[in-house]
């Protein structure tokens, strides 16, 4: 992990914390249970149950990990702050498919809080970095494997 500032909304903060809280305690007791019933099954080079624990163990700590590191370095975006006059991390951004004339609704957010299903796009992504201090009224145009896809800025919304 990079040495740059994590920008979070307050939300994504929150949802951050609540899961290293509930790895370093729910989760943590819930795979110490696992590893002692693996391991009460005796021989451990054979054990699967044990050496999938093992396994798990290892990558929940690697989160942890990466959450206390994204907490140390997270900058919070004051909703006070967003703009509705262009495009910051934290906007609400509604956009029209030119080709298509379909209408899309993002909310821009960091690397951390990112996740398409949710409608939150990093303002590291492709369509993120055109959206960035662009005005309603802006085209925005962005690479995609099928080709270039265009979208009008309609509206930029603060929470």
């Amino acid at each position: 992990m990079s040495n740059e500032e994590v920008f979070l909304t307050e939300e994504g903060l929150a949802k951050l914390e609540a899961e290293l809280k509930d790895l370093k305690t729910v989760k943590r007791k819930e795979l110490a249970a696992r590893l002692k019933l693996a391991i009460s099954y005796g021989d451990l080079k054979e054990n699967s149950e044990y050496h999938s624990a093992k396994n798990d163990q290892s990558f929940m700590e690697t989160r942890v990990i990466i959450l206390e590191k994204m907490l140390t370095k997270a900058r919070v975006v004051d909703a006070k702050s967003i703009s509705s006059t262009s495009v910051s991390v934290g906007s609400i951004v509604i956009l029209n498919d030119i080709e298509y004339s379909e209408k899309i609704e993002y909310r821009i957010v960091g690397p951390a809080e990112a996740d398409v299903l949710d409608n939150k796009i990093s303002y590291e992504s492709p369509l993120g970095k055109e959206l960035l201090n662009k005005k309603v009224g802006s085209i925005i145009s962005v690479n995609a494997p099928m080709g270039v896809i265009k979208y009008e800025l309609l509206e930029i919304r603060a929470l």
